[in-house]
């Protein structure tokens, strides 16, 4: 029993319980916070988690762009495969090629130089003509072309080893009173004749233009026979001769040939003098 005096109800409940207007209200806007929260909550957990897929996209999309770049300059850098030897010989060539066109294409020259210088593919060349040989000499001093033509050879071989004109003239004169500037075979040596000659003599085995005897160390038959190896071998013996440019003719040559008549020889010193001269004018 309470105080009141009143009875209590055995079926009241002892703590009375008020579904009050305000009780219920409140309940429900706890409950409506805390939905939004979760709401707010879920909302931001999926933003995050979009952004975050955002993000990896992007990173990925980066780094397959970087790779295509790298693989561009690797492949920019490494080239193709390895090429075979014939191609890199072919590459070879068409960079020389190549450095020849440039090069071509840039003038190396000045203006000037180009005003000057002439196309060689267009500029007809002077061809070389060689010096004429001088026209041989008429023949003087009552002698023929066979004899002319020995004394040239006399001439042309005297200027040669450099001997002066005087010793020509000897040589001339020499060979006049030997052999009339023939060249001369020996009937005593058949051997002679296998040789071109311009006649036949008997003089022992006197051979060629100077009548040079082989038996007595002139040399071989066969080179006698030469007007040219005949000559050298006179004018070598003739400058071997002490004075022989102060002595008489005559006496030059006899010192060399030592004839049995020693004086002969004098008397074709004017006519060797003028097929000299006419041979080789003066001053040459």
């Amino acid at each position: 029993m309470r105080d009141d005096g009143t009875l209590d109800d055995p079926y009241a409940p002892s703590s009375p319980t008020t579904d009050t207007e305000d009780g219920t209200s409140t309940e429900r806007t706890t409950a409506a916070s805390r939905l939004r929260a979760y709401a707010r909550d879920l909302t931001g957990r999926r933003r995050a988690q979009l952004a975050l897929a955002a993000g990896v996209v992007c990173c990925l999309g980066l780094a397959a762009v970087a790779q295509v770049r790298d693989d561009t300059s690797d492949a920019a850098t490494r080239g193709a495969p390895l090429a075979s030897s014939a191609e890199l010989a072919e590459r070879a060539e068409q960079q020389r090629a190549s450095r020849d066109l440039d090069r071509a294409a840039v003038p190396t020259t000045t203006p000037s130089a180009v005003a000057t210088t002439a196309d060689p593919d267009t500029t007809p060349r002077a061809r070389k003509v060689a010096p004429a040989r001088p026209t041989d000499p008429a023949p003087v001093a009552g002698l023929d072309e066979d004899q002319m033509e020995n004394a040239e050879a006399i001439v042309r071989t005297g200027r040669a080893m450099g001997v002066p004109r005087r010793g020509l003239v000897i040589a001339v004169a020499t060979a006049m009173q030997e052999s009339n500037l023939y060249n001369v075979a020996s009937g005593v040596l058949p051997e002679s004749q296998d040789f071109p000659h311009q006649g036949v003599g008997w003089d022992h085995d006197s051979v060629g233009l100077f009548q040079q005897r082989s038996s007595s160390g002139w040399g071989p038959v066969g080179r006698l026979m030469d007007p040219e190896f005949a000559t050298r071998q006179f004018l070598t013996a003739l400058e071997q001769v002490p004075g022989w440019q102060q002595m008489r003719l005559t006496d030059a040559a006899q010192a060399v040939q030592v004839s049995a008549y020693p004086e002969h020889y004098q008397q074709h010193e004017g006519r060797a003098t003028r097929v000299v001269d006419a041979i080789l004018p003066s001053g040459r």
